[in-house]
């Protein structure tokens, strides 16, 4: 059976994912410029990827399509961690804003997995 897919602009995944591409963006901000090119530029594409992918494949109508994408998706938060990590071991992000984007990015790789199996189900 294929299920439909509901329009992105209605998924609280992707609600929060854009959510967090600002707070990503503001941190970004304050960081040295001459990171410009490096960890911030990794880092905003990172961010923007996860609710852009989850837009694209939300408009291929197939369960398939979707759920792949969803795991690229996933794939770009689990990167983007990594960079929230390396961010304050540099000391450009305090570990109170880490942990709290952690949390944040956490929360979205759960709804992210719960989307997945819905598809699947």
């Amino acid at each position: 059976m294929i299920k439909k897919i509901p329009r992105y602009k209605e998924l609280s995944v992707w609600q929060k994912a854009t959510e967090l591409v600002v707070e990503i963006y503001r941190n970004t901000e304050k960081f040295l410029s001459n990171e410009r090119f490096g960890l911030v530029s990794q880092m905003n594409r990172c961010a923007i990827s996860i609710p852009s992918t989850i837009a694209e494949r939300a408009g291929k109508n197939t369960t398939k399509d979707f759920d792949y994408f969803l795991v690229i998706s996933l794939g770009s938060s689990f990167e983007l961690h990594t960079q929230l990590v390396l961010s304050n071991r540099l000391g450009y992000v305090a570990i109170e804003v880490v942990k709290k984007m952690e949390l944040e990015l956490a929360h979205i790789q759960n709804m992210v997995v719960k989307l997945k199996k819905s598809l699947n189900s």
